[in-house]
C-alpha cells in the first residue's frame, strides 16, 4: 500500500520491510528499477545500506514482501491441517483451503507492483530468479504436505506446481481487474477450483 509524503518530514525512524518497499517503488517510478540502486532506497527510507540487508538480501526481494507473508501463513494452514486425520484423495483439498487461507488478507491494496507496472521494470532477469525461487519454496511445502498424507511423490510434485500455477494465473488476472478487482481470494478459490474439477 502507498502512503502519502510530505517533503521534509521524513519516516518514521523504525524501518520494517514494507517501509522499505514503499522508498523502493517510489524510487522505480522516479528512476526505474535498474536507475535504482540499494543506497538510494535506503536513504529515501532513512535508514543505513546495512539495515536493508537486514531486511533483504538483494533489491529485487523488494517486490516479494506479499508475497514472503503469505508464504508464512502457507506454513501455518499447513502445519494446522496436518493435525487433522486426512488422506491421498482428500489431500490436495487440504492445501487448496491452506492455499486460500494464506492468500485470504490480500485485497486491492496488495496487488505486486511487478504486476502492475512490469514494463517499467527494464531487466526482469533478477526478478524471474527470485520468483521462482519462491514458487519452488511453496510448492515444495504443498508437495511435502501431499507426501505425508500418502500422495505418491511424482503425483505430489505435478499437484504442488499445479496449484502454484493457478495461484499465479489468478494473481495476473487480478491484477488486470483493475482498481474495482477487491480481493485475490475468489481469483485463486475460481481458478483452483476449475482445475480440480478438470482433472
Amino acid at each position: 500500500m502507498t502512503t502519502t509524503r510530505h517533503p521534509g518530514l521524513g519516516r518514521p525512524p523504525a524501518a520494517s520491510r514494507e517501509l522499505l518497499q514503499e522508498a523502493a517503488f517510489e524510487l522505480f517510478v522516479e528512476n526505474g528499477y535498474i536507475g535504482t540502486t540499494v543506497d538510494q532506497i535506503a536513504t529515501r527510507a532513512g535508514v543505513s545500506r546495512n539495515t536493508f540487508f537486514n531486511y533483504f538480501d538483494a533489491k529485487g526481494d523488494v517486490f516479494w514482501v506479499e508475497l514472503d507473508a503469505m508464504t508464512e501463513r502457507l506454513k501455518v494452514a499447513l502445519a494446522a491441517g496436518s493435525s487433522v486425520a486426512s488422506t491421498a484423495p482428500t489431500a490436495v483439498f487440504g492445501i487448496r483451503n491452506a492455499v486460500l487461507a494464506a492468500i485470504a488478507p490480500l485485497d486491492s491494496e496488495h496487488v505486486p507492483f511487478v504486476l502492475t507496472q512490469y514494463d517499467m521494470i527494464g531487466s526482469i532477469t533478477e526478478l524471474q530468479a527470485s520468483a521462482m525461487s519462491r514458487f519452488t519454496s511453496q510448492a515444495r511445502l504443498l508437495g511435502e504436505y501431499l507426501r505425508r498424507n500418502g500422495v505418491h511423490s511424482d503425483a505430489a510434485r505435478a499437484q504442488a506446481y499445479s496449484l502454484i500455477a493457478c495461484v499465479i494465473a489468478a494473481a495476473q488476472e487480478w491484477a488486470q481487474a483493475g482498481p474495482q478487482r477487491g480481493r485475490l481470494e475468489p481469483y485463486v478459490q475460481s481458478a483452483i477450483d476449475v482445475a480440480l474439477n478438470a482433472e
